[in-house]
């Protein structure tokens, strides 16, 4: 029979010039445990090694985020089980996604929604809501819904809006990626008042310097329906936009591409990254507006009954 070590072989030879083995025990049966010890040894490294190697592939996980103005979000459109269903595999395609124009004041269709997305999903999601925001009467609210293998929320701040430069002031959240050290970022949504939107959108670098002075970052996602082309932001508008002037910011989502399900072409909903840190961890190629039109083979009198934008989208690499 073969020997599997060094010390097996030496053993072997000895017992058969009839020398006591083992410190003169004469047994020689311990080599036989210590390479019962040495391989149970071999199987823990490989144990480890596979471990280790599947922490690294679960740390190298990209992140998809998105931007979806759901129009007019609440039970009445929850409430149509075809309807539901395709919001329902949209939102399921994200880590995180940022859903605007929520009108439900006591969350119940915002729970119906998170309990039919984690039935749906392999992944389980949880949720940050803002407040009930606008002026005088008509309110929305901003819901960010994310993966909780995925992210997890280092803060929250719904900012304080003491010059009434927006329409739905921005709740902003701070998330960090599980699987990734050090590895945070700020998303800062906005949906503009279309008639306000230059205003606004330029009004976002303030609330992009306060951010810095708050949480001493400025690794920062501004994401959402910021009205930002066509009749609300014509060409000559942009020089009077500091988000747009500044090269502190990268705008992923460019001005030629139809964020809208309807006859017009527009590019409404945008993305702009800022932070050195951030620019570097995006995928650029992924930022993209989500076609749910064509991915489901809907008319467009389906589509529209869903909403009147198209989700845009980018993914964060693997770090």
């Amino acid at each position: 029979m073969g020997t599997c070590c060094i010390l097996c072989k030496e053993t072997a030879a000895r017992t058969a010039r009839g020398v006591s083995d083992w410190r003169g025990s004469g047994n020689t049966s311990k080599p036989f445990f210590h390479c019962l010890w040495n391989t149970r040894g071999i199987i823990m490294k490989l144990l480890l090694g596979i471990s280790a190697l599947a922490f690294l592939m679960q740390a190298a996980t990209p992140l998809k985020i998105c931007a979806f103005n759901i129009q007019s979000f609440g039970d009445s459109k929850l409430s149509n089980e075809g309807i539901s269903e395709i919001i329902v595999k949209i939102l399921s395609r994200y880590d995180i996604a940022l859903v605007q124009e929520v009108r439900d004041a006591d969350l119940s269709a915002v729970s119906e929604l998170l309990e039919r997305l984690n039935s749906a999903s392999k992944h389980n999601y949880a949720y940050e809501i803002s407040e009930s925001l606008g002026r005088e009467n008509y309110r929305e609210m901003y819901l960010f819904l994310y993966r909780t293998k995925s992210v997890s929320v280092v803060d929250k701040y719904q900012y304080s809006d003491k010059n009434n430069a927006f329409s739905r002031p921005p709740f902003i959240v701070k998330f960090s990626a599980l699987n990734a050290k050090d590895d945070e970022l700020v998303l800062i949504p906005l949906h503009t008042a279309p008639n306000d939107a230059v205003a606004e959108i330029d009004a976002l670098y303030d609330v992009y310097l306060k951010i810095i002075d708050k949480w001493g970052t400025d690794n920062m996602m501004f994401l959402g329906d910021f009205n930002a082309d066509c009749s609300y932001v014509g060409k000559n508008a942009w020089s009077s936009i500091r988000l747009r002037t500044s090269e502190v910011f990268k705008w992923l989502i460019p001005d030629s591409v139809d964020t809208t399900v309807g006859n017009s072409n527009c590019a409404y909903d945008r993305i702009v990254v800022s932070g050195s840190k951030l620019r570097k961890w995006i995928d650029p190629k992924s930022a993209q507006v989500f076609d749910f039109q064509s991915a489901f083979k809907l008319s467009q009198e389906e589509a529209l009954a869903i909403s009147d934008h198209f989700p845009v989208e980018v993914t964060l690499k693997s770090r």
